[in-house]
C-alpha cells in the first residue's frame, strides 16, 4: 500500500451514500478504486476503513493505510457533485491530518464508476440536468446511434464534431429525430461569389432587328456569362461549352445566338433537352417569347408514337426536343430541315451510365446529318453545349471541339443542412421546413418555395398529400397538362412545395429558395456529386430570394435496393465533402453494339467514322463483329431486324428477349413482364 501511495498522483473523494469512492490515479489512469468509511469520534470525522475493490472482492484496508496513502499523494481532490454535508465532513477529516485537498467539478458518471474526470467550462457537456465528460457524452451518444441502428464513420464524426462545439448532448441527439436546429443542421455556406467581367450592352450588340429589339426591351445589359459569351463569338457562330451555375443565364446564350440565326435565314434552330418535362416546358417559355417572330415546334420522345397533339413540325424555325426525340427522328431517316444551330442543355448528360451513350452518339449522328446537307449554305451549323456542372470543363470543351465559356460565379449564397431521420420523421420534418420558408418573404417580396426531391412517384404523391401547406407531385408520370399546371401554380406562388423525382434536377425552371432531399438516392442509385450539386442549385434565384438553403434529410443505416453496398448517412457525407466527377462517357459492350448500329443505320459506310469522333471511345471492330454475329447488319446496312431494334432504342439483350418470348408466343404482357423482372434483378 505504501508503495502505491508513494506513486499516486491524484486521490479522488466522491460521495457514494453514507460513504465515499476513492480514486488513486497516475499518469491519467486508475491505479485503485475502493470505498472510504468514515465513523464519528469525539474529535470529528475518522477514517473507519478503506474498502479496496479487485473486480468483485474485496481488500480490508486500516485507518492508518488511508492517513498514509492520502499523504504520499500529490493531491487530493473531492468532487464537487458531493453533496455539502457530505463534502464537509471529508474535509473536517482531512484537516485533522493536516492533509490539503480542493473540491473540483469533474464528471458525475466517471466518479460514479470511481474515476477521477476533472471538468471546466470549456470540456463539460451538458445532458440531463447535469455536466459530463466527453468521454462519457461520446459513450451515451453511441448508445443513440446504437439504438437508431449502424451508422457511418463520417456521420458519427460530424455528431462527435458538434457535441464539442455546442457541449450538449441532449441537442446532439435530438437531430437522430429529425429537430431542426439550425446551428447542429448547418454543415456549411457556399458563398455568393461574383466575378469581374465588364458588362456587354444590349444595344452594342449586331444581331437581327427583331432579335435585338426583342432584347432591348427585355435587358440594359447582358448578364456575366453572357457578356463572356458572346465577347468570345457565340453571336457569330462560334462553337461554345457554357459550364456556369444554375440561373447565371446559360439558356439565353443558346436562344440569342439560334433565333438571330434562323432571322437571318441561316437554318433551323435545335434545343435539345434531356427530359420531356424539361422540353415542355422550354417550348411554352419559346412559344411565349418569340412566337410571334418565329414558328416553335416540339419534338419529344413520345413523338414517334403520337405526336401529342400536332406540335411537332419538321419544317418549323425552332424545334424544341428531347435527345431521344431527335435521335429517332435520325435512326428513322426523317427530314430535320436544315440546321443552323444546335443547342443542347444539360450536356453532362455524357457521364451518365444509361443514358451517356445514346447522347454522345446523338451528337455524332446529328453533326453527320448537318454535314450531308442539313447545314445552311451559308456556314456550318453553330453548336452551344450548356451545363453547370462539369468536372472536366477543358477536357470535354476539347473533345467537343468548342470554346470553353466558364464561369464560377454564384448569384446567391446557398446554405447546406444535415439532419438525421426516419421515413417518417422526414415527412414530419419537411412540414415544419416548407411552413417555415413560406411563411417568410425575401427582401424582394417573394415567399420562400421547396423543392422536395425523393426516389419514387410513389413517394412523391405519399409526401404531398401530408404537407399541410399547398403542394403537389411533379414527376415523368403526369400528362403535360398537369405539370404544366404545376409549373403555372409555383410561378403565382400558390404552392408551398412541389414534391419531385429527376424531372426537375435537369433543370425545370422553378423559382424555389429551398430544397430538400428525402431521399439521397434517385430509383435505386445513389446520386452522384455531379447530380447532387445540380439539384442543390436549384435553390435561391437571384431575382427572388436573399438566399437558398438546402437540407439533406438522411437516415442512418437505410438503403434503397439490396444493390446498394453504401448506407444513406455514409453517401451524405461523400456528397457535401466530394469533389465534381469528370464527365466521361463509359462504353460497355451492349453500349457499344447499341451505338455503333445507330451509326450504321444513320450513316452506312461512315459509321466507323461516327464511330471515331464520339467523346466516349468505342471499340468499334469488336462492335461490328457482335452486329454480325447477332445478325443485326449486312454488310455495313442494318437488317430489317437492326432497324427495328435501333429505331426502339434496344440494348441486345433486350431484343433477344423480346424474340425469345415472341417465338415462344407469349402474350406481350408477358413480355413485358418479364423484362421489367428482369431489370429489377
Amino acid at each position: 500500500m505504501s508503495q502505491q501511495a508513494a506513486q499516486v498522483e491524484t486521490l479522488f473523494l466522491h460521495e457514494h451514500g453514507e460513504e465515499f469512492r476513492v480514486a488513486a490515479h497516475r499518469d491519467g489512469e486508475r491505479l485503485f478504486h475502493g470505498i472510504l468509511e468514515l465513523k464519528e469520534t469525539d474529535a470529528g470525522p475518522r477514517p473507519r476503513r478503506l474498502r479496496v475493490k479487485d473486480g468483485t472482492s474485496e481488500e480490508l484496508r486500516s485507518p492508518d493505510q488511508f492517513v498514509d496513502l492520502a499523504r504520499r499523494a500529490a493531491r487530493i481532490r473531492i468532487s464537487e457533485q458531493t453533496a455539502p454535508r457530505a463534502r464537509e465532513r471529508v474535509r473536517e477529516m482531512l484537516d485533522a491530518y493536516q492533509i490539503e485537498a480542493k473540491v473540483v467539478r469533474t464528471c458525475r458518471l466517471c466518479a460514479s464508476d470511481g474515476r477521477y474526470s476533472p471538468i471546466t467550462s470549456e470540456t463539460a457537456i451538458e445532458t440531463d440536468d447535469e455536466t459530463i465528460c466527453p468521454e462519457c457524452a461520446r459513450q451515451q451518444l453511441d448508445r443513440e446511434l446504437a439504438f437508431k441502428g449502424s451508422i457511418s464513420g463520417d456521420a458519427r464524426d460530424r455528431l462527435e464534431e458538434l457535441l464539442l462545439e455546442v457541449q450538449d448532448l441532449d441537442r446532439v441527439t435530438n437531430l437522430l429525430s429529425g429537430q431542426l436546429d439550425p446551428d447542429l443542421t448547418k454543415f456549411d455556406e457556399i458563398s455568393a461569389t461574383v466575378d469581374e467581367v465588364d458588362p456587354v450592352r444590349v444595344d452594342s450588340l449586331d444581331l437581327h432587328p427583331g432579335m435585338q429589339d426583342h432584347l432591348e426591351s427585355r435587358f440594359d445589359t447582358l448578364l456575366p456569362v453572357q457578356s463572356l459569351a458572346v465577347e468570345h463569338g457565340a453571336t457569330e457562330g462560334r462553337d461554345q461549352l457554357v459550364v456556369s451555375a444554375t440561373a447565371t443565364g446559360k439558356t439565353l446564350i443558346g436562344e440569342m445566338a439560334g433565333i438571330d440565326r434562323v432571322l437571318n435565314n441561316k437554318g433551323t434552330m435545335l434545343f435539345l433537352v434531356p427530359l420531356v418535362a424539361l422540353a415542355n416546358q422550354k417550348y411554352e417559355q419559346f412559344q411565349d417569347r418569340y412566337g410571334d417572330m418565329v414558328d416553335v415546334s416540339l419534338r419529344v420522345g413520345a413523338s414517334r408514337i403520337a405526336d401529342e397533339g400536332g406540335r411537332f413540325d419538321p419544317e418549323a424555325d425552332v424545334i424544341v426536343g428531347t435527345y431521344e426525340g431527335i435521335d429517332h427522328a435520325l435512326r428513322t431517316g426523317k427530314d430535320l430541315g436544315t440546321v443552323g444551330t444546335v443547342v443542347i442543355d444539360e450536356v453532362h448528360t455524357l457521364g451518365e451510365d444509361e443514358r451517356g451513350h445514346r447522347l454522345d452518339g446523338l451528337i455524332s449522328r446529328l453533326k453527320y446529318y448537318c454535314e450531308s446537307g442539313g447545314a445552311p449554305d451559308s456556314g456550318d451549323t453553330q453548336w452551344i453545349y450548356l451545363s453547370a456542372t462539369v468536372g472536366n470543363p477543358g477536357q470535354l470543351a476539347d473533345q467537343l471541339r468548342a470554346t470553353l465559356i466558364e464561369f464560377e460565379e454564384r448569384p446567391v449564397p446557398i446554405e447546406r443542412h444535415v439532419t438525421f431521420a426516419d421515413g417518417r420523421e422526414k415527412i414530419e420534418t419537411e412540414k415544419k421546413l416548407v411552413k417555415r420558408a413560406f411563411d417568410n418573404k425575401s427582401s424582394k417580396g417573394y415567399r420562400g418555395q421547396t423543392i422536395i426531391f425523393t426516389n419514387s412517384r410513389r413517394r412523391c404523391h405519399q409526401i404531398s398529400r401530408k404537407l399541410e401547406y399547398s403542394s403537389a407531385p411533379y414527376h415523368a408520370g403526369l400528362d403535360n397538362r398537369k405539370r404544366q399546371r404545376v409549373e403555372r401554380q409555383f410561378a403565382d406562388q400558390d404552392l408551398a412545395a412541389v414534391v419531385t423525382t429527376a424531372a426537375l434536377a435537369a433543370g425545370v425552371d422553378f423559382p424555389a429558395s429551398q430544397v430538400i432531399f428525402d431521399s439521397l438516392a434517385m430509383g435505386i442509385e445513389w446520386l452522384t456529386v455531379q447530380e447532387f450539386s445540380q439539384m442543390l442549385g436549384r435553390a435561391g434565384r437571384p431575382d427572388y430570394h436573399d438566399k437558398g438553403t438546402v437540407y439533406m434529410l438522411v437516415e442512418p443505416d437505410c438503403s434503397y435496393h439490396n444493390s446498394m453496398e453504401m448506407t444513406e448517412d455514409e453517401v451524405a457525407f461523400k456528397l457535401l465533402k466530394g469533389e465534381m466527377e469528370p464527365v466521361i462517357t463509359r462504353y460497355d459492350e451492349g453500349a457499344a453494339v447499341e451505338e455503333t448500329l445507330a451509326n450504321v443505320t444513320v450513316a452506312g459506310k461512315q459509321a466507323k467514322r461516327l464511330n471515331d469522333r464520339m467523346v466516349g471511345e468505342v471499340p468499334t471492330k469488336h462492335a461490328l463483329g457482335k452486329l454480325l454475329e447477332y445478325e443485326f447488319i449486312d454488310g455495313l446496312s442494318p437488317t430489317p431486324l437492326g432497324r427495328a431494334v435501333t429505331r426502339h432504342f434496344l440494348a441486345p439483350d433486350e431484343s433477344f428477349q423480346l424474340l425469345d418470348g415472341i417465338r415462344k408466343g407469349q402474350h406481350p404482357y408477358e413480355i413485358v413482364a418479364d423484362m421489367e423482372l428482369r431489370d429489377e434483378h
